[in-house]
């Protein structure tokens, strides 16, 4: 694919200013020049310029400002990156998710993470649309203050959900959001998840445990960054600032799992505002988040449980009231869980990816007190819909 079809490359300008830091990160990332993409990288940084979908419209100009702190950053990078340029607002809105899901697309099967920087939220959708293309069944997990699910009959920021959930073929398998604020819950939504065996986990049982949060992201494909989770005193440049949300080592946490998550293909990061980020504090805590993630994608392990059994120690537990035996699979080399969760023959091909579940140590404990997991609930419910 000729991605500068697509893709506008940084100017000589723009790569001598984030290069001449000696040891910094702009030294050591490859830009690309409208040539051949360098078949060695690990991930892609994407910069969308869209703002159509958000009711800010610097939201589009955010990607060059983190940019500026990211490649200001020290450390030494063991994964090879590559930075594209950016996607240009286009002559339609649809002429930009189209632009970003093709090229995304491409990065995936070229087994290229797509690191985007928008841009507004909704430009989700077209990373979804990815996955659609490639029949390929997913899991999307969003860090965000609510459900965006709120207006029917439009497509943006606030409701861009609805677009991936009603679609038809569906591909998604699962969502799970990540940070949900009580009084930002539109209960209708909430219903919606619970029907749908969907998983939404409050702010609050995050901050208070956010290892929480390493087996949701573990098990997902696409990880969405609504930056209006974290609080206000943390990211004053967003599109809807709010007094409560993430503290910003906690966003930095939640990237670092997102990079160690074997299974993701793909994230982004949505609505900064540099229109109103104080002394670039925004765009500092945003680079720091891809420091993270960069850092995360060098630690993944590769691990399998069903390829290479004598590294990994099964527990079988049987829930009295159900006689329902359940499988936990511990690795010995990282100390993660799983949990097998049984599906019909008949969906044997389009499920057997998803049938083994990263789970936590405190699923196991529950199941030990003779209580069924919720995990293990709403992933054997999702399974045996009838089709």
């Amino acid at each position: 694919m000729d991605f500068s079809i697509f893709v506008s490359p940084l100017s000589e300008e723009q790569i001598k200013s984030f290069s001449q830091k000696k040891h910094s990160l702009g030294t050591q990332v490859k830009f690309f020049t409208g040539d051949d993409l360098d078949k060695e990288a690990k991930i892609a940084i994407l910069g969308v310029k869209e703002s159509r979908g958000s009711n800010e419209v610097s939201v589009k100009d955010s990607p060059d400002y983190i940019r500026e702190e990211f490649y200001k950053l020290y450390g030494s990078i063991n994964i090879p990156i590559i930075d594209l340029g950016n996607i240009n607002q286009g002559e339609s809105y649809n002429d930009t998710l189209y632009a970003l899901s093709e090229t995304s697309t491409e990065l995936i099967k070229q087994e290229i993470i797509p690191l985007v920087i928008g841009g507004s939220q909704d430009l989700t959708l077209a990373l979804y649309k990815c996955f659609a293309k490639l029949e390929q069944i997913i899991n999307l997990t969003t860090v965000d203050r609510k459900i965006d699910f709120e207006h029917i009959n439009e497509t943006n920021s606030d409701s861009f959900l609805k677009d991936i959930i009603l679609s038809k073929p569906n591909f998604l398998f699962n969502y799970s959001n990540i940070g949900s604020q009580s009084y930002y819950l539109n209960p209708d939504n909430e219903k919606m998840m619970h029907k749908l065996f969907f998983e939404s986990v409050r702010l609050g049982e995050i901050q208070q445990n956010i290892e929480l949060a390493e087996p949701i992201i573990r098990n997902t494909n696409v990880l969405s960054f609504d930056l209006n989770s974290i609080r206000q005193s943390e990211v004053p440049g967003t599109s809807f600032a709010s007094p409560n949300g993430f503290f910003g080592n906690e966003a930095c946490q939640i990237a670092r799992y997102a990079g160690m998550s074997d299974k993701l293909n793909a994230i982004g990061f949505f609505e900064m505002t540099p229109e109103f980020d104080f002394h670039g504090q925004t765009a500092q805590l945003v680079a720091q988040m891809i420091w993270y993630f960069v850092e995360g994608v060098g630690l993944r392990k590769s691990e399998s449980p069903l390829s290479n059994d004598s590294q990994y120690t099964n527990y079988k537990v049987v829930i009295s009231n159900t006689n329902e035996e359940l499988i936990f699979i511990k690795s010995q080399k990282s100390g993660r869980w799983w949990m097998k969760i049984p599906y019909p023959p008949s969906k044997k091909v389009k499920y057997e990816r998803h049938h083994l579940v990263p789970c936590s140590y405190q699923d196991y404990q529950t199941a030990l007190r003779d209580e069924m997991p919720d995990i293990w609930i709403n992933t054997y419910n999702r399974i045996h819909i009838p089709s």
